[in-house]
């Protein structure tokens, strides 16, 4: 869901893909690099954004990511030393990542002001949602391009439509967007192997997780956020690539929006087996812990009596394994473990 306003066990990265060498060209100070670095080797270097060319003259040294998916990928692929800044966290960052994290200032936990971007002269900058690039974001990426900045949006977003608060899908999401990402991002750095190297580490993990599952009839709900007006995933973002990694049913499959609002009669009419929780740590909506969750649909008298919630069926997640990123693989390592716990998974 759309950091800015629905906004990740953890992403774990091999030792080898942290420790592998950088390649950068020498330090950069902003969009204004000397002129070796403007000169490195096979640069510029050009990436199709959902249609739109991104081009960088060099390999950037003074990244700013702007939202947690995007952090994690830069982070995984080893380029902590040529980013300038993070912001919008819904999660602590994911494991393995934790020193490479520590050296990053964080502008902002929620969405950074233009101002305070800007402030760290980016030479480039990356974000996972279009929310983020629009009204009630950071800015329009035409603010950044006019200065110079290249502006990378995820792969995860083309093609979504305006409909609904977060946007719908035409078409299901799957972990290939995710790769292309990765490949980009890789690429745009100029550390192409650690990419092929990390997308190789996340099918290997999805393969390994969902080799002996089958939960073809057992039945998932998705609660991201928000008691009065929770947040349930349709079918076709991240948690459609966990639900249909593990062979089961989304309750809320008839909605292509990806996070529509649905009232919690509805909810406990669909009754799930299974109920796939938010347990976020950021202070933004209520009911963001899945402490808080499971104490609501324990005492609210529409959803105590659903199947799930008197089984005590929850499969808790990060919001990052929620959102499309590379925390989504983690997501269909917890559900399939946890199915297998509930004797659900075939």
């Amino acid at each position: 869901m759309t950091a800015p306003r629905r906004s990740a066990p953890a992403f774990a990265l091999t030792a080898a893909l942290l420790l592998v060498p950088l390649t950068a060209c020498g330090p950069g100070t902003g969009a204004g690099t000397d002129a070796g670095t403007r000169d490195a080797a096979g640069y510029p270097r050009t990436v199709d954004d959902c249609g739109r060319d991104v081009t960088v003259d060099s390999p950037p040294q003074r990244a700013v990511s702007l939202n947690q998916g995007a952090t994690e990928i830069l982070l995984s692929l080893g380029l902590a030393d040529r980013m300038a800044g993070t912001a919008t966290w819904t999660d602590p960052v994911a494991e393995g990542l934790e020193a490479a994290n520590a050296d990053v200032p964080r502008l902002a936990d929620n969405a950074p002001s233009f101002e305070r971007v800007l402030a760290e002269e980016p030479d480039f900058v990356a974000a996972s949602f279009q929310g983020t690039l629009g009204e009630g974001g950071v800015a329009p990426r035409e603010d950044f391009e006019r200065l110079g900045v290249p502006v990378y949006l995820s792969p995860t977003e083309c093609g979504k439509t305006d409909s609904g608060e977060d946007g719908a899908r035409e078409e299901p999401l799957t972990m290939d967007a995710v790769h292309t990402e990765v490949r980009d991002l890789a690429r745009v750095f100029g550390v192409e192997e650690r990419g092929e190297e990390l997308v190789a580490d996340l099918q290997g993990r999805i393969e390994a997780a969902t080799a002996d599952v089958d939960a073809s009839g057992t039945t998932l709900l998705y609660w991201f956020a928000n008691a009065e007006s929770p947040y349930m995933a349709g079918c076709c973002g991240a948690p459609g690539i966990i639900t249909e990694a593990v062979g089961a049913r989304n309750v809320f499959d008839d909605t292509r929006d990806e996070w529509p609002q649905i009232n919690w009669e509805t909810v406990a009419e669909r009754d799930p087996d299974v109920l796939v929780i938010g347990d976020l740590t950021r202070d933004s909506q209520t009911a963001e812990s899945a402490a808080a969750k499971i104490g609501f649909l324990e005492s609210h008298p529409v959803t105590r009596h659903m199947d799930a919630v008197e089984n005590e069926r929850y499969v808790l997640l990060s919001g990052a394994a929620l959102n499309p990123s590379i925390r989504t693989v983690e997501g269909v390592e917890q559900v399939a473990d946890a199915l297998r716990g509930f004797g659900l998974a075939g």
